[in-house]
């Protein structure tokens, strides 16, 4: 009987720690856990990333087929998913080229564009 309890004590200790384990990973703010990881399946290429002027995670997909990206948010105050904002690729190609008209401010110093 001595072995049996022996494997009791050991199962339980084990247990505690594993208790004390998940308590502490639960209570645990949710750290962004998948920053600029991408997945791609099919036609669509998936990634993730964190807004600049607010402190929330973006969902964004681009869809290969029809060449539009859609940004989706996670509404914590309602649990659900919205749309934050879709477009054309080509917009964005277009405004990404040389000499292509910015809404970027100017800085001090800087020589106004000639168009």
């Amino acid at each position: 009987m001595d072995s049996k309890n022996l494997a009791i004590g050991v199962l339980s200790v084990t247990a505690v720690i594993l208790l004390v384990g998940v308590l502490v990973v639960g209570t645990q703010p949710n750290p962004v856990a998948a920053a600029g990881m991408t997945a791609s399946g099919g036609e669509y290429v998936m990634t993730v990333g964190v807004s600049s002027s607010v402190d929330e995670e973006l969902v964004y997909i681009i869809d290969t087929q029809s060449n539009r990206l859609a940004v989706y948010r996670f509404d914590t105050s309602r649990p659900q998913i919205e749309l934050l904002e879709g477009r054309e690729l080509s917009e964005l190609r277009d405004a990404a080229k040389p000499g292509a008209p910015s809404n970027q401010p100017r800085g001090r110093g800087t020589p106004p564009r000639r168009p």
